[in-house]
């Protein structure tokens, strides 16, 4: 499994665009991507324009393809980027399994 977590800081002003946008690659992201395993986003209550995404792939080759996909280069690349003051990533393993759905029944 490979993950990846990023902070994006937004210009200002940008805020409401990159987490509009966030949203749409959410859709994209689970419409196109069933080797995405996770896919979140969120944005800080202390600084409304910090937003952090949490990522999980089933493997490196599906974090690398994600950023091949026409919607990554729309969205991210096209649009938030652009909206971005500055970003830092990270490429991570996971320690640990993903938990169980508590709502799941067996």
């Amino acid at each position: 499994m490979q993950g990846l977590m990023a902070r994006y800081h937004a210009q200002e002003g940008q805020a409401d665009l990159v987490e509009r946008t966030l949203r749409r690659m959410a859709e994209a992201v689970r419409a196109d991507e069933p080797a995405c395993l996770v896919y979140r986003a969120a944005r800080s209550t202390e600084d409304p324009d910090v937003f952090v995404l949490y990522e999980e792939y089933t493997d490196e080759q599906a974090l690398l393809a994600h950023r091949e996909t026409p919607h990554f280069r729309a969205l991210i690349e096209g649009v938030i980027v652009p909206a971005l003051r500055s970003r830092e990533r990270e490429i991570l393993v996971p320690l640990l399994d993903r938990p169980e759905d508590p709502r799941s029944t067996s």
